[in-house]
């Protein structure tokens, strides 16, 4: 008999355990951290004390991912608040690029509309067929260019937010880091979708 069949007769057979009660209190298994031997009572608290470890740090995380999300919504209120009011489109530019520095301290961006920057074919292209953010490690197509930074400068992510109003993309939002770590492909992207829909919206009004 393997110790599967073994294991799988007492799940199948749980009254074993009342029948012979006593062997219980008899049974020694090695302690898991040392050469010692303990009961199974013993055992089986220790099994339940790892497993209230293991809880409580993944209701820590649970609660730091909470909190996390809460200072990024406000911090979205406090951008789509920023925008109101604004109806000359330079002017909104500026406000979109400066608030995503000041709120989100994020400390490249670029904005480009199609009215005064028409892209490439290619840029274009991705625009119009991508509804959703895109982050990644190295620049998109022939972007890079638009960020008119110093040689010494090198900016390791991006994200990539499509504008778009009434079914039809209008410009392109991107924002960039030299942390590698701040945009990357796998990330979520509700935050950012919701700041790239206020500033089609608000750039909308405008055009």
């Amino acid at each position: 008999m393997e110790s599967k069949d073994i294991a799988l007769y007492l799940q199948n057979n749980p009254n074993f355990f009342e029948d012979y009660a006593d062997m219980l209190a008899d049974i020694s298994i090695p302690h898991p951290y040392s050469g010692r031997t303990i009961s199974l009572g013993e055992r089986q608290l220790l099994v339940l004390r790892e497993q209230n470890k293991n809880l409580e740090r993944r209701l820590s995380e649970l609660m730091q991912i909470a909190e996390g999300n809460n200072v990024l919504q406000k911090k979205v209120h406090q951008f789509t608040l920023a925008l109101f009011g604004t109806r000359d489109l330079a002017s909104l530019q500026a406000i979109i690029t400066q608030n995503l520095h000041d709120i989100f301290l994020v400390a490249h961006t670029v904005l480009h509309l199609w009215k005064d920057f028409p892209p490439s074919s290619e840029v274009l292209a991705f625009v119009d067929n991508q509804m959703h953010p895109v982050c990644s490690h190295h620049a998109l197509h022939d972007t890079l260019p638009w960020f008119h930074v110093s040689p010494e400068i090198s900016l390791r992510s991006f994200a990539y937010l499509p504008l778009h109003t009434n079914g039809q993309s209008i410009g392109l939002l991107i924002l960039a880091s030299e942390d590698a770590q701040r945009f990357y492909p796998d990330m979520g992207t509700l935050h950012l979708q919701v700041i790239a829909e206020v500033a089609s919206c608000a750039l909308d009004s405008s055009l």
